[in-house]
């Protein structure tokens, strides 16, 4: 199912409906519309639909639950195929999930999740130098000296073997490279990073990006605005970037270095910035998104790191958090699978309330579709 942007194509009027479809092959690339009766309360599938595609629910396994299967089924558009919490903090797929885990299983849940949805993407973390969700079933992208190692154009063929067998496996998106810029304390991306020099990160990060999307993988450079020194690991704590805007700035050339290469998303970090934003962490930042896209002139896909970590809530819900983000601007929401009926409930509620703008949903799952369809197209 497509998205429907109620303010622009529904009225209801005394004289019955007027529905008024806009259509663009230009900006809305294999878009399937779909129109509902909108009025005296049967939006409610419209605006939840709507509120179930800024999703991006998070999994560490490769079965669907019932409550997943109901996301897809009723509007649900991605799909974060994670790790443990102790892979996640090893860096490294568990011995078990190695031996257990073939490529006929993500191919089978891909089959599954495309028989309840249309144009679904499904994204892992498959990060150079860090965490590499596919383990054994992808060629590796080596390990920080071999990456340093190797010219530009072999690092290319890589990622672009790499993102090819992905794709075989039903995977369009790449949560990486890790771009941030280290300088100081980092215990949250310690072992994840591609160096401390900015001529070799911005490097490395081209060659990354230009394989990956080659092979029709959406490649997601992040952590947007960068955590060069932070306070502490922002998943478990109230954790801060030190420093002052111009200590930001090294980390600014390889966020740009991405977008000049083309990359199709960025992810927000999820602390607080207090040299861009006293009050808000990244990925619920209006001033940091704007200056994204504005200061940047990136066009792609924001997606918002965890909604559930400390450092983001911050004392708000995940619902509350998940409304904050997409008002700030971010397109794609990132969650535990548990929370999402509980989320897209708050979601739609604001949108009905009038605290977030329905155009805001629409104009999220329009940027989705427009980034993640040009590469398929290519």
């Amino acid at each position: 199912m497509g998205w429907v942007d109620i303010a622009q194509t529904c009225r209801c009027r005394n004289a019955g409906w007027n529905l008024r479809p806009k259509h663009s092959s230009v900006h809305r690339p294999r878009q399937i519309l779909w129109f509902e009766h909108i009025c005296k309360g049967q939006d409610v599938d419209i605006i939840e639909r709507n509120a179930r595609a800024v999703l991006l629910p998070a999994i560490d396994g490769l079965e669907l639950t019932d409550d997943l299967k109901r996301y897809f089924d009723e509007g649900g558009r991605s799909l974060l195929l994670g790790e443990t919490r102790a892979e996640y903090v090893s860096r490294r797929m568990s011995d078990a999930r190695r031996a257990c885990e073939r490529a006929e299983d993500f191919q089978r849940l891909a089959g599954e999740v495309a028989s309840r949805a249309d144009g679904v993407m499904i994204a892992l973390d498959q990060e150079p130098a860090g965490i590499e969700r596919l383990h054994g079933l992808a060629p590796s992208f080596g390990d920080r000296a071999e990456l340093l190692s190797m010219p530009d154009e072999t690092i290319r063929q890589r990622a672009h073997d790499i993102g090819r067998k992905a794709r075989e496996l039903g995977v369009g998106m790449f949560l990486g490279p890790v771009v941030d810029v280290l300088t100081g304390h980092n215990p949250w991306l310690h072992g994840r990073t591609l160096h401390a020099d900015v001529v070799q990160v911005a490097r490395l990060t081209r060659a990354i990006i230009s394989g990956v999307q080659s092979a029709g993988v959406v490649a997601v450079a992040k952590h947007f605005p960068g955590h060069h020194d932070i306070t502490g690991d922002p998943a478990i704590e109230l954790a801060d970037v030190r420093g002052t805007a111009e200590d930001l700035l090294p980390g600014f050339e390889v966020f740009r270095s991405a977008i000049q290469a083309g990359v199709r998303a960025i992810m927000t970090g999820p602390a607080l910035v207090p040299a861009i934003d006293l009050e808000f962490p990244s990925s619920r930042s209006k001033k940091t998104i704007d200056m994204l896209r504005h200061d940047f002139g990136f066009t792609g896909i924001i997606v918002s790191d965890d909604i559930d970590a400390v450092a983001m809530l911050r004392g708000l819900s995940d619902g509350e958090t998940a409304v904050a983000a997409v008002k700030a601007g971010a397109d794609l929401i990132l969650l535990p699978a548990s929370g999402i009926d509980d989320v897209a409930k708050h979601v739609a509620a604001a949108v009905r309330s009038g605290d977030l703008p329905d155009h805001r949903l629409a104009d999220a799952i329009r940027n989705v579709e427009i980034n993640a369809g040009a590469l398929v197209a290519q």
